[in-house]
């Protein structure tokens, strides 16, 4: 029998054949992008954030068609956001930042798209192949 957590983590249902485009979401970025309060709440901030994300993950963002495999980093405060179908929600132990790189480095080959402001971070991951856009590209 098959593992039907595979299925569930993977937009579509089925395991794809080969590996999806991968799509990184800076979370501390992008929340902060919106003066909406954030602060008071960092981890609910990135759980809208999360559930914002979710259809990108069927229909691509910034250019990447879907579906994608689609990742939001969060740290610090944020820490504690679940996973849901379709996003999952890696926790920083240290630097967001650094676990994004690790995060673009690791997808090889497959096109990459990660989603930030920050411009040292923008360098570091187009260093490794990938592209990079902006907090709109999510958020609208």
């Amino acid at each position: 029998m098959a593992d039907d957590a595979d299925d569930r983590d993977t937009p579509g249902g089925t395991p794809p054949a080969t590996p999806l485009p991968l799509l990184v979401v800076d979370g501390a970025n992008v929340v902060g992008s919106v003066p909406d309060g954030w602060w008071r709440d960092r981890r609910a901030a990135a759980e809208r954030l999360r559930d914002r994300l979710v259809p990108f993950a069927r229909s691509g963002a910034g250019g990447l068609a879907g579906p994608l495999e689609l990742i939001l980093v969060v740290e610090g405060a944020a820490r504690g956001a679940a996973s849901v179908p379709g996003v999952r929600v890696e926790e920083a132990s240290g630097s967001g930042d650094d676990l994004i790189v690790e995060l673009t480095a690791a997808a090889g080959d497959r096109p990459c798209l990660v989603v930030t402001a920050d411009r040292e971070l923008r360098r570091r991951v187009a260093e490794l192949g990938a592209q990079v856009t902006g907090p709109r590209a999510v958020l609208g």
